[in-house]
């Protein structure tokens, strides 16, 4: 990781541990007041607990003009970014993908789509509906092993994260408790309960959490749907296309919404938010990301609405071109981030009980 971006947030960690103002704002700061010395590994923890909702920096008195300069959000993305990068397997992909990531997802969806029109085109076709343009076993053996690559990606980038920030073996409450704090998206509401200040200075707003709400239940509905149809393809023998009423529609439709719906706001939030107080090298390859995201979901809705049409077999490449570029981007997309995160706060369940786990030695 990068010396100087862990030796400013030691810097303004250490104003913030004497200072004390905003104990209690979010998860950050009880952690950080727990510390009396910042090693490497915890300030990537630190940065991934962080959920830059700003709050801190409108209540500080020590930002510029101060001699202080004060910026504990811009700090901790930085630190975040740079933690992601360097535990990401294959590491080259993912600073690759903060600098160039909306060439790279356009090009990735455009040219795994004309793939898919290729397959279609020498004859793999087999079934009704989606299957009359490419067969269920053709979208099988190209989709299970983009499926099961990020999985073992991610293991092993979080294993090394894990390390980092020394992990210990894990209890059933320390899972549980992080997982209701994901649920809630409690940390996007602030100590206050009042919400963050991301797209508007010093108002608060609970339009942040609302968008990521949307976004996290919607993508576990597409995802429910898709398991609802393999196990009624596998199980009980019953084949796509399936009704408006059947399990997979009933899940996916809504969960296609809400994907549309909370990333359109998402990027709305961004492109009104100050860039300052955030990573900027990152800020390209987020806003990738959302598009792509967006992209799924959108295509999917409208896969539906007019697969019926002549427009279908151009949708669906275009609809599993988006499909395989998210799974196989995940790992070094601001997906990742959503991992990384639930992580951070099992440890800081682990770091909370009331025997607490033995402290890792200091990083040099």
């Amino acid at each position: 990781m990068q010396t100087d971006l862990l030796q400013e947030a030691r810097r303004q960690a250490e104003i913030c541990n004497a200072c004390r103002y905003c104990e209690g704002y979010c998860s950050v700061f009880p952690a950080l007041h727990r510390e009396r010395a910042f090693a490497d590994g915890d300030l990537t923890q630190l940065a991934n607990l962080c959920h830059n909702c700003r709050g801190c920096y409108y209540a500080c008195q020590y930002t510029a003009p101060h001699e202080f300069d004060l910026n504990l959000p811009k700090a901790l993305a930085e630190v975040r970014r740079d933690s992601w990068e360097s535990f990401a397997w294959p590491g080259p992909f993912a600073r690759l993908f903060q600098t160039h990531g909306l060439r790279i997802a356009v090009v990735t969806v455009l040219g795994f789509a004309l793939l898919f029109w290729a397959i279609r085109a020498i004859g793999s076709a087999g079934g009704d509906g989606f299957y009359a343009a490419l067969s269920h076993n053709a979208m099988v053996a190209i989709f299970a092993p983009a499926f099961l690559f990020p999985l073992f990606s991610l293991a092993l980038s979080l294993r090394a994260y894990w390390k980092s920030v020394g992990g210990q073996p894990l209890r059933l409450s320390h899972i549980t408790g992080a997982f209701g704090a994901v649920a809630k998206m409690k940390d996007l509401a602030a100590g206050h309960g009042d919400g963050c200040n991301f797209e508007d200075e010093d108002r608060f707003s609970h339009a942040r959490r609302h968008v990521h709400q949307a976004v996290m239940y919607g993508f576990l509905l597409c995802f429910a749907s898709t398991s609802a149809g393999t196990v009624m393809h596998y199980v009980f023998d019953m084949h796509a296309p399936y009704g408006l009423f059947s399990l997979p529609k009933l899940l996916g439709v809504p969960g296609g919404i809400l994907l549309t719906v909370g990333t359109t706001g998402m990027a709305m939030l961004k492109l009104k938010a100050d860039r300052n107080l955030a990573d900027a090298k990152a800020w390209g390859g987020e806003m990738a990301f959302i598009a792509l995201l967006g992209f799924v979901g959108l295509s999917g809705l409208m896969l539906y609405a007019l697969g019926s049409t002549a427009l279908m077999p151009v949708l669906l490449a275009l609809h599993l071109g988006a499909v395989l570029s998210f799974f196989l981007l995940t790992p070094y997309s601001k997906m990742a981030h959503g991992f990384y995160r639930l992580t951070a706060l099992i440890r800081e369940e682990q770091n909370k009980s009331p025997t607490p786990n033995p402290k890792p030695a200091a990083a040099a």
